[in-house]
């Protein structure tokens, strides 16, 4: 049970940091083909994130350390299950409880989520299903029955065919389950106004301000990571690398992209990935862009990086910036308090400018 709790765990966890990598994708592509971000398929999308990696870490976790290692045999004779069931059947007040039995059934239940999930998040029906879960099993047991890929010198689980076809079968009523969810709810792959404009609520403002801050947090320890990689292999100075300038370098390296991004563009990561666009300042452009990045995860970045108790200033702009998305109009907060700029919905400049093309 304990170890069922921590492979339970694992999955959650990696469930977790995939989920927070994949989030911005996930907003973009939510606003370009839906025109907006729904919280219900946000949760359902990350329940289905957890699953897959729950099959992963179930299904091959935990690995056996490479000299304790016990080879297991396989098994290619289709339908051998079917005896297992039998004998069971035939020793009545067990049978609930038969290792076959459960085996059977939890083989089934682990699979019927995919097809589930393929049917309500991507529409697919049960062909696709039973397509997917055939893939998948069939992965799963090549692994194992690889030991990884060659990561083992053998198969250090018992390759079973009947596993392909238990998983097959569970994918496919996870399939037929799924027809139970209204068809409303069960989204199509694109909405036809996905390109319509929509008020820019607070919401959404705020789920830019979270896509700006996951993305500069990606971006500065993937840079900390290389820069603390290139101090300890190339330049062999173990103490500069364990010292705060990995860290510098990667908070000054991603708050330097956003202003360039903003300079450039006019948007951050954020208002790109929910279509927003501050504009319209009396300011001059490089100056009104310049001081919206600093009202910004830019100016929080490069206040982060003050030494203490300077630094403590970077929480006090997060919560000015807070406060002003709740109290000042259209959510424009500091940024747009800063520069001067309004803030709109991009999709709207995009359909004036067609409007304009179409009557010249």
């Amino acid at each position: 049970m304990q170890q069922q709790v921590l492979l339970g765990t694992l999955a959650i966890g990696a469930g977790v940091v995939v989920g927070v990598a994949l989030f911005i994708p996930f907003v973009i592509i939510s606003y370009r083909t839906r025109g907006r971000l729904s919280a219900r398929r946000l949760l359902v999308s990350f329940t289905a994130l957890v699953y897959f990696c729950a099959i992963w870490t179930y299904t091959l976790l935990p690995l056996p350390a490479p000299e304790a290692i016990i080879c297991s045999g396989t098994n290619l004779n289709p339908l051998a299950f079917v005896d297992d069931i039998a004998g069971a059947l035939a020793r009545p007040g067990t049978t609930l409880t038969d290792p076959a039995v459960l085996q059977l059934v939890l083989n089934v239940a682990l699979f019927a989520p995919l097809g589930f999930f393929l049917r309500v998040l991507a529409g697919r029906r049960i062909l696709a299903a039973v397509l997917m879960g055939l893939a998948v099993s069939a992965l799963i047991e090549a692994t194992q029955l690889t030991g990884v890929w060659g990561l083992y010198p053998c198969a250090y689980r018992v390759f079973d065919v009947d596993d392909l076809l238990t998983n097959t079968t569970g994918a496919a009523l996870g399939s037929l389950a799924a027809l139970i969810v209204p068809a409303r709810l069960v989204r199509p792959r694109s909405d036809a106004d996905a390109d319509a404009p929509r008020p820019v609520t607070r919401v959404r403002r705020l789920l830019a301000i979270l896509c700006d801050g996951i993305g500069h947090v990606i971006v500065a320890f993937v840079v900390a990571v290389g820069v603390r990689a290139g101090l300890i292999y190339g330049l062999q100075d173990d103490k500069l690398a364990l010292g705060p300038l990995p860290g510098v370098v990667g908070g000054v390296t991603a708050a330097l992209i956003w202003l360039v991004l903003i300079l450039v563009s006019g948007q951050s990561v954020g208002d790109f990935a929910v279509q927003l666009r501050y504009s319209g300042s009396p300011l001059p452009r490089p100056i009104a862009h310049t001081l919206r990045a600093l009202g910004g995860v830019t100016g929080y970045a490069l206040l982060s990086l003050l030494p203490d108790p300077l630094s403590l200033s970077a929480n006090v702009l997060a919560i000015v910036s807070l406060v002003l998305v709740f109290t000042t109009r259209d959510a424009r907060g500091l940024p747009g308090v800063l520069s001067g700029q309004q803030l709109s919905d991009a999709r709207e400049q995009h359909a004036a400018s067609t409007a304009s093309g179409e009557r010249s």
